[in-house]
Formats: C-alpha cells, sequence, structure tokens
C-alpha cells in the first residue's frame, strides 16, 4: 500500500551548501510538520558552522557520515552538474533513492552513464521544478484538459535550455519525439535587474545573449526564445503562447470554443492573501480562471515564493515515488531535455539546422 505523503512528515538528507541548498532549506523551516531535513553534507567548515547556526541543521563532511548517523527516506544531490554524476552513482550503488538537481550530467555522455544506473533499478528522479510553479500549473492543466483542442504550437521565453523546454514539452504532449531544430543567438542590450545576490549598487547595462529556436516535432512545434537574465530584468517579461484548434493561451489570456458560436474568454488570476483588507495571511492561494480554482496552493501555512512551492511539490512527489508511486519527472525526462537543450546549442554554434537522435532513455 502507497503511503500519502501529504499526510506524514517527509525525511530527506541533502547533499550540497550552495545557493540551490538553500530553498529547501527554507521549505523545511516555513513547513516543519511536512519537512525535516535529517541532515546536510558539505566539506565546507564555514558554511557547516553557518547552517547549523542559522537554519538549525546538522552537517556532515561526508555521505558515509549522513547515512551512518541518519536515515533518510530519500537524499537530494544539489551539487554542481560535474560533480552530481559521481554522487548520484555512489548513493545509487547502496539503494539509496535520489532525487537530483538541474541538470543530472553536464554533457551526453554523463546522461547515458546515469540512465544505465535505472536500467539496474536505481530509484532517480530530477527536482525540474518549473512546470509545478501555479501559473505554469495552471496553464498545463488547461492545455490537458481538451478545452484548447489539439495542441500544435507553443511559444515559451521565460527561463534558459532545459527549463524552458521541459515546459514546452509538457504543452505539447511531447515525450522523446525527435526535431528538427533551427536556432539562431543576437544580443539584446538591457539594464540589467537584481541577481542571486541582490540588486547591484549602480546601474548596469548588459548585452544579453539572446537564443531563438524553431523545434519542429512534426505535426508540432515550438519556438523558444531566451535572453540572459531576462527572468530577472525589472523591464523584461516573460511569454507563454499556446496554441489548439479550439483555443489558445497568451500569456494568462485564456480564449476557446464552447461550440463554434460561443467563444469564452477570461484571466488567469494568481491570488494572493493579505491584500485590500484581507486577513487570511499572506500568502499565494492559488490560480482562478473564470469561475473556478485551475490551480490550489496545498502549502498556505507557510509563506512560500513560486519556486519554493514547486520545489515543495518535487519532494512530497518524490516521497510518494519512493513508496511505490508514479514517477513525475525521470531521468530520462530530464537528460531529453537537456539533450535538447544541447542541441539548440549545437544549432546555434555551426549555424545549421540539426535534427536529434534517439537517445539510449528512450527506448526504456
Amino acid at each position: 500500500m502507497i503511503n500519502n505523503a501529504y499526510n506524514s512528515k517527509i525525511i530527506f538528507g541533502i547533499i550540497g551548501s550552495g545557493w540551490r541548498a538553500e530553498f529547501f532549506l527554507r521549505i523545511a523551516r516555513e513547513l516543519p510538520d511536512k519537512f525535516e531535513i535529517c541532515g546536510l553534507v558539505t566539506r565546507s567548515k564555514e558554511k557547516s558552522k553557518s547552517i547549523e547556526s542559522i537554519w538549525g541543521i546538522k552537517t556532515y563532511s561526508t555521505i558515509d557520515d549522513l547515512l551512518k548517523f541518519t536515515t533518510p527516506s530519500f537524499v537530494v544531490v544539489s551539487v554542481t552538474g560535474n560533480i552530481a554524476p559521481s554522487i548520484t552513482t555512489r548513493l545509487a550503488s547502496i539503494g539509496i533513492p535520489i532525487l537530483s538537481e538541474t541538470p543530472p550530467a553536464p554533457d551526453l555522455a554523463g546522461l547515458i552513464e546515469l540512465n544505465k544506473l535505472t536500467k539496474l533499478g536505481a530509484k532517480i528522479q530530477v527536482a525540474e521544478q518549473y512546470h509545478m510553479q501555479p501559473m505554469h500549473a495552471a496553464r498545463i492543466a488547461i492545455s490537458s484538459s481538451g478545452k484548447l483542442g489539439e495542441i500544435s504550437h507553443v511559444q515559451v521565453s521565460f527561463s534558459h535550455g532545459y527549463h524552458a523546454i521541459s515546459i514546452l514539452r509538457k504543452l505539447l504532449d511531447i515525450k522523446f519525439e525527435n526535431a528538427k531544430i533551427s536556432a539562431l543567438k543576437v544580443t539584446s542590450p538591457f539594464v540589467a535587474g537584481p541577481g542571486r545576490n541582490g540588486l547591484s549598487k549602480q546601474e548596469t547595462l548588459l548585452n544579453a545573449k539572446q537564443e531563438i529556436a524553431l523545434l519542429d516535432f512534426g505535426d508540432k512545434s515550438a519556438l523558444y526564445d531566451f535572453a540572459q537574465d531576462q527572468h530577472r530584468a525589472f523591464i523584461r517579461t516573460n511569454r507563454i503562447l499556446i496554441r489548439g484548434n479550439r483555443g489558445e493561451i497568451n500569456n494568462k489570456e485564456v480564449r476557446y470554443l464552447k461550440d463554434f458560436r460561443t467563444p469564452i474568454e477570461y484571466e488567469l488570476i494568481e491570488k494572493v492573501t493579505g491584500l485590500d483588507g484581507n486577513i487570511e495571511g499572506y500568502f499565494i492561494k492559488g490560480v482562478i480562471g473564470g469561475e473556478e480554482w485551475i490551480y490550489v496552493n496545498p502549502y498556505t501555512s507557510g509563506k512560500l515564493s513560486e519556486d519554493e512551492i514547486a520545489i515543495a511539490t518535487c519532494l512530497e512527489k518524490m516521497q510518494v515515488y519512493v513508496n511505490g508511486g508514479p514517477s513525475f519527472y525521470s531521468l530520462a525526462e530530464a537528460s531529453q531535455d537537456h539533450y535538447l537543450g544541447m542541441m539548440i546549442n549545437k544549432s546555434i554554434l555551426t549555424e545549421k539546422t540539426v535534427i536529434t537522435e534517439n537517445q539510449s532513455w528512450c527506448l526504456d
């Protein structure tokens, strides 16, 4: 019998102490009834002291010590792509379920080797969270509902490489189909916004590299368009267009036909409490479209950003997977998205159209 992860505390470990690892730390702090970090592995003595002092999390210098003194349900591998494969391989060899950060490996050869582990029974999922963010999740829900009819084309401009590709694949309901890719790179100057460390002390003009690619899957197509640091700039906006034969979603505007005489139109509205006299608290409540909730945030007891809500969802789905439930974002999916991103880069570098080929993970 599969345990319902939503009704029990999820206990997990973390390997890594970088910027991404802090997302998991914040989620566990905000939702202590749902999540518990039993330990974190870092080789940095300075970070070890800081994490134990600020977050109250026990740290270990080695994976062996983490597993000797704790019993995590799974381990989050939150390290760089160059280091992740060796750690994932080590954990898989001793039967520890793994939730890997993106990318799970830096190149095609590394992805091929990692996917051999799943054929041997390793339980690996990847923490690709963007499709679980409230607004993206709402768009995907509507697209898969049939209201828009058959989805044939999407345009995605909100994040780089495999992150954006994971969204466009889900919107098109593409699995491992091959694509003809034509891509180019231009520069797109703009005044930079805040980075990971906040806003700079003076105005900075960024000559951003902008990648534009057309992915032709035959009867379906996608346009990928992203400029460096676009998602952090005050003066740039993200754009999503989803087109079906009976309707479309343009950013937050939904249009579809109830019947050929009756067009329906509404806006997707992200409801945030604590504003205009509301006294429920301050959190993202969900996404409303027309007369119904398209997405409802299950984590309203904590103050989480959209990204943190999505990562918390990954953690819950990982627990369900560990308990025998379905895969939610497999290593094969992550590999395909990373591979398509690499092929976009190849098209840019060679200035030629490229055609993808089935990789080993497509044949499972």
